[in-house]
């Protein structure tokens, strides 16, 4: 009976129940691809509904002024994962089947994490590059997500666009057969197999421009493969698939303080709902993967409830860019759209150095901690390396990232002062209330997917405070605004000084 007592007492000591470390929450970023700032609709901007983010917004802190650091996708993860501007960088660019991005050397969140006892995961869309040279999907991928920092990984390689369409966890391409061995290719090689190109007539997704490649369960992708057949996908099955996966992993290493990266493949093309999500929104299938995504949130909501782990779990949802709608396939995006806007009130979209590119849904939850709150501060997915190391008393810092740890979970502090966003190696400069885009050559718009780029042969000026819309281009009216913008710009990213007049393009 005194053995009972005494381990009784040692069990009320040391808290012997889930996640016991109490000073140690469990962090989750949920990451939208390509979800707008008006796609949410506690934003209060779109028509869409999405009940399950907005409990957690409605209950946790919505920031109005919170940015990804880039308008796509590769640099974004980058940034996010190391809290480095991606320009820094000349490899975080949009990636085709390329090699890792992120130096294994590199400090990245998981890293530090684990120096702090963390569990580490991520599930989901990956796309940061994998290996170190010519990939061989036939073998253990490496280096990837485990060489930088992640104790577990089960992921897509690229998009779902793109081949391979194979999962990969820890490395290994899921479920391969090898008498069927993978071959991949992004040239003009296409096996002899069918392509969107040559045969349109088995296509379930007609292709619009640049997805006309290999084709796989009738979706025409980027690039061609040959083999690994048992190992493809169910695009209809992604979303659920990969719920699946987090949920599993939370229950593997719920007992530890752990950290999940679930980076969800919606909405970006192809946009393949499961049959129970089919014109559940009325917008078409864009619209209906948002409310697929909403559906999978509350179930990893409701699997944190059930499991006793909700008071101690840091949830995070944000988009690595903003919103496009026909992004490469005819699916009823632009047509079915009605009067839902994607990017609210914002001018731009993906690929865009206007506020549309790079400024996204950005929520932090902590039940018990953060109050309900809507905050106008500026944050940024940067900042997340910092902010976290200073929650978990970490001296780790990264280069660029600020502690804004009070402000993600304690509503107090102040946001940031400014912050360089990217677009396509082009950047832009945020500070206060005022957004600055140097003149770039190139086109206005890309015709493709119909959004504005930013680019101008003179510079851009606006005050956001009253004109969100950025309509009215301050940049001649208010000369000395734009040389402020602009010596602090060249303070950041290391530009000797340049007066206005040397940056007129010709």
């Amino acid at each position: 009976m005194k053995y009972k007592i005494l381990s009784l007492l040692i069990c009320m000591l040391f808290s012997c129940n889930n996640n016991s470390d109490q000073t140690k929450p469990n962090i989750i970023i949920i990451y939208a691809d390509d979800l707008g700032y008006g796609d949410v609709s506690s934003y209060g901007v779109g028509t869409l509904e999405t009940p399950n983010i907005d409990k957690i917004a409605n209950n946790g802190i919505r920031f109005t002024n919170g940015y990804a650091s880039s308008a796509t996708c590769s640099p974004s993860r980058y940034a996010l994962m190391t809290g480095i501007y991606p320009w820094r960088n000349k490899k975080a660019k949009i990636l085709t089947g390329a090699n890792l991005i992120i130096d294994t050397l590199e400090m990245t969140i998981p890293k530090m994490l684990k120096t702090k006892g963390y569990e580490t995961g991520i599930v989901g869309k990956w796309h940061l590059g994998l290996g170190d040279s010519k990939i061989n999907y036939n073998e253990k991928i490496t280096p990837g997500p485990n060489e930088v920092g992640f104790d577990h990984s089960f992921i897509m390689a690229d998009t779902q666009d793109r081949v391979p369409t194979v999962y990969i966890e820890n490395g290994y391409v899921v479920n391969l057969d090898p008498n069927d061995p993978i071959e991949v290719n992004f040239g003009d090689n296409d096996y002899g197999l069918p392509s969107g190109k040559k045969n349109p007539e088995l296509l379930s997704m007609m292709w619009h421009h640049g997805h006309n490649s290999a084709i796989v369960n009738g979706v025409p992708r980027i690039g061609y493969m040959k083999g690994g057949e048992k190992a493809k996908w169910s695009d209809i099955d992604m979303a659920d698939k990969f719920l699946d996966e987090a949920k599993k992993y939370i229950d593997k290493v719920k007992d530890s303080p752990f950290f999940l990266f679930y980076t969800l493949q919606q909405p970006h093309v192809p946009r393949t709902p499961h049959p129970r999500f089919e014109g559940s929104s009325g917008m078409g299938p864009r619209g209906d993967v948002i409310k697929e995504a909403d559906w999978c949130i509350g179930e990893l909501y409701s699997h944190l409830e059930k499991n006793n782990l909700l008071e101690n779990t840091i949830i995070i949802i944000s988009s690595d860019n903003g919103p496009v709608l026909n992004d490469g396939y005819y699916d009823d995006a632009v047509e079915k759209l009605g009067d839902h806007t994607p990017a609210g009130q914002l001018r731009g979209g993906k690929y865009s150095l206007f506020e549309a590119g790079t400024r996204v849904p950005f929520i932090t939850y902590w039940k018990g901690k953060t109050k309900p709150q809507v905050s106008d501060e500026i944050v940024s997915q940067i900042d997340f390396l910092n902010s976290f190391s200073s929650l978990l008393g970490s001296d780790i810092k990264s280069r660029d990232g600020v502690d804004l740890s009070g402000v993600f979970f304690n509503n107090i502090g102040n946001g940031r002062d400014n912050l360089v966003i990217e677009a396509v190696k082009r950047t832009a400069l945020r500070s206060g209330n005022w957004a600055m885009i140097p003149p770039y050559n190139g086109p206005e718009k890309n015709t493709n997917v119909n959004i504005e780029l930013g680019n101008s042969k003179e510079y851009k000026l606006y005050n956001l405070e009253n004109d969100l819309s950025q309509k009215n281009n301050l940049a001649k009216s208010n000369p000395e605004k734009l040389q402020e913008m602009i010596n602090l710009y060249n303070e950041i990213i290391g530009n000797e000084s340049i007066e206005i007049k040397e940056l007129i393009l010709e």
